[in-house]
Parts: C-alpha cells; structure tokens; sequence
C-alpha cells in the first residue's frame, strides 16, 4: 500500500473505485479500512479530482449527488481536519466558517424548537418554529457567493467538479427549506400533523444544511485555500458584499492585497491583446476625440461606451463562440447579480446543474442555426414584485458563423403598465420616473 500512498494519480484512481463500489451496493465497513488509509493522506483536491473525473466518464451529476453523500457517510469520522493557515481577519475563507458556525447553531435551534412543536403543538412554538426558519433562509446568500464567486474562481485552475456538484446539492437544500416553510405555513394544520414536521420535513432539510456544512469545511475550503492566490482572494471579497451575508457580518479589517501590474503593450493593452480600430485626431475639421473607436455609424470613446452601456434600462451579457462569458453591463439597477469573477467562466458553470441542459439546448440550436432568438418572462418576488423579460439573441458574422450569444434582461413592470400615449410635447421638466 505504500506506493499508493506516495501516488497521487492512483490514489484518486482508488478512491473512484471504492466510491463506485459504495455506489454499487458494497458494504461500507468492507471498505472502510481502505478508505481510512488514502483518506489520511490524500488532500481535498484529490477528492474533487475524483468527482470530476467521474463527471468526465459520462457519470450524471444527479448519480454523483447520491454518490457524495455516501462516501462523505463513510469518510466523516476518518477525514483528516488539516491544520488551517493562519488567515487575516475578514479573509473570505474566516467569513464562510463563521457563517457555517452560525448556521450550525441555527439549525441546532430549529431542531430544539421543532422537537419541542413535536412534543406539544401550539400557535406560540409554531410561530417560533417558523421564524428560525425564516432566519436560516440566510443561507442563499453564502451559496450565491459560493457558487458565482468561488465556483468561478477555482475553474479557473481546472477545477469544475465542486460547481457541478455542490450546486446541485445547494439546489437540494434550497428546496428541502422551501418545503419545511410551506409545511410550517400552512394553514389549519392538526396537532398530529405538527408533530410529525420535525422528524420528516424538518430533519430532512436540517440534516441537509449540515452536511453541506461538513463538505464546505472539510473538502471545499481546505481545497481553495491550497489551490486560490492571495489576489483571486482579495478578488472574492472585494464583490462579496453584492450578495450580502448569511446571519453574520464579515470583520472589516480585511485589506484586499494588489497584485503587481501585469506588463503592458503599447497603449495600455495586454501582450497579444487584438488592438480595437482607434481613430488618431484629424489634423483640421469636426475632429474625432482622440481615442474614439470607429464603428460603421459613427464613433465613440470608451468613456462615452462605458457611460452608455451604465445607463442602458437593459442588462447585457455577451457568451462568446467558446460559451465563455466575455463582458456584462452594469446599469444602475441590474436584475440579476453579475460578480467580475464571471469573466471568463463556460456558461454553463453560471446555471445551475438542473437547467444546464436548457442552456445547451439553446446554444447548441444558435450554434446550428436553428434558431436565431429565445425570450422568456418570469415574476420575481424579491426585493419586491417585479416582470421581468429575458432574451437571447444569437450574434453572427457577414459570412453567418456563429460568433456568440447575447443576453438581454429588462425589468418591464412599469411598461407593462402604461396605457394611452405620451408624446414629446407633453415633457415635463419637473417630471421624475419611479420605480415601481
């Protein structure tokens, strides 16, 4: 066993083997030894690689669900906690474990609390009951900067296998939450139907949250902080706040490190970049501003660009021919958060696993050429009641190959609605819009 152990490549190979086994019916004592063994010397990177290369065989995501919490079963008592490096306060790694302890601590509440509705229904523990949950609903916001931030950063380095699965499993639990509100909510219920919300509904969920709790502590962040720079770091927590916290704040004495700047071309570009058209000044005339980038209809500056796509009443995303996202707008008010981290991401990273086969389908019939446009329309409830309308437009060149796809995203609740006309002449310069 000794040559597996100093065998990185064939301890993943082993560990695949005996979670397939695990998978197939195989008794989880008969492996444990084994398991004990290579668990103790693999790191977390190696278990991701092991996920990951099942994903890469063709294992559907939904078979892996089922396979990680089977062997996280087995491993939880012989997983080696590493010793954590010592991190600066507020440092994104800090803020995720203090908001998985105090998740930890929510749901040991919840659980009392539900026990104790279990034990003696009444309006009053109901009321509490439902309240706690509403509390643990926080936890949207650690998975949303989980998945848009720290997903995206880690794919960078060859790392997709977390994305795939632990989406999926966060997806898992946002609907085991759901489930137990609607079960806490609903009206009219008998004490014996209270009773029983704890031990199905509820430990269910609970149960859920926490081991999601264990893989983020003892395989995800041990794996990011061996794998992500101080910069990629400082990346994650400088666009944290555009999804907020779960239950705590974040120590504010964090100090985003700044990376030396990367050496330049002429003109400010990247070493290899593709220059744009830029127009030099003419000499005499209606002088373009120096700078101006020329397009067939006119020219503009990249200020000029800048502050036109920030007021555009639309969001822009723009998927290049390689499904990696380019460029997003920001408009005062967007609908759907888009971290930087994001730049540079396959899109099918940026969607949960569930609907992932729905983005390929469009983008696979953009790229076919069968169809050119693809429009949706939903409600969003939250912050308040809003329309919004979502299109996908497929870009291509003068000779019809397909260069990308363009996402539009428009709050249209107002102009849902307007009725009659207000033409030019009825202006009003002490007119002012409000959002709905």
């Amino acid at each position: 066993m000794s040559e597996l152990l100093d065998n990185r490549a064939q301890r993943v190979r082993t560990l695949r083997s005996i979670v397939l086994r695990l998978h197939q019916g195989a008794d989880p004592e008969a492996v444990r030894n084994q398991l004990r063994e290579i668990v103790r010397e693999c790191d977390a990177t190696e278990i991701a690689q092991m996920e990951q290369e099942l994903i890469a065989e063709g294992v559907p995501v939904e078979q892996i669900m089922g396979m990680c919490d089977l062997h996280a079963s087995v491993v939880r008592e012989i997983l080696v906690d590493r010793p954590v490096p010592l991190l600066t306060p507020g440092h994104p790694v800090t803020t995720f474990r203090r908001e998985n302890d105090a998740i930890k601590q929510q749901t040991r509440k919840l659980r009392d609390a539900m026990d104790s509705l279990a034990a003696s229904p009444s309006a009053e523990t109901l009321e509490h009951c439902q309240s706690l949950r509403n509390e643990l609903m926080d936890i949207d916001k650690h998975y949303l900067r989980k998945e848009h931030l720290l997903f995206s950063v880690l794919e960078r380095h060859g790392i997709t296998g977390p994305s795939e699965v632990m989406w999926a499993k966060d997806d898992e639990v946002r609907g085991l939450l759901a489930s137990l509100g609607e079960c806490l909510s609903r009206s009219g219920a008998s004490p014996a139907e209270l009773a029983l919300i704890g031990p199905t509904v509820g430990a269910a969920a609970l149960d859920a949250v926490d081991e999601m709790v264990f893989k983020e502590e003892r395989i995800l962040l041990p794996m990011a902080l061996q794998t992500l720079s101080e910069f990629e770091w400082g990346e994650i927590w400088e666009q944290s706040p555009q999804f907020g916290w779960c239950l705590v704040d974040p120590d504010p004495r964090y100090l985003r490190p700044r990376p030396t700047p990367a050496p330049t071309g002429r003109d400010g570009a990247e070493p290899g970049a593709v220059p744009l058209s830029i127009l030099a000044p003419a000499s005499a005339g209606a002088a373009p501003a120096p700078g101006s980038l020329q397009f067939p209809t006119g020219m503009l500056t990249l200020d000029q660009l800048k502050l036109i796509f920030s007021s555009l009443p639309v969001d822009l995303t723009f998927v290049d021919a390689d499904d990696r996202v380019r460029f997003f707008s920001e408009g005062p008010e967007r609908v759907f958060v888009r971290p930087k981290a994001v730049i540079g991401r396959q899109v099918q990273h940026c969607h949960p696993p569930a609907s992932v086969h729905l983005v390929e389908k469009i983008l696979g019939d953009f790229r076919a050429g069968r169809q050119s446009v693809a429009e949706f329309w939903i409600e969003l409830h939250k912050p308040r009641t809003r329309f919004v309308h979502i299109r996908y437009f497929a870009l291509r060149d003068e000779a019809g190959a397909y260069a990308g796809t363009l996402e539009v995203t428009q709050d249209i609740t107002r102009e849902r609605s307007l009725t009659g006309e207000r033409r030019l002449l009825q202006y009003e310069t002490t007119t002012t819009e409000t959002t709905p």
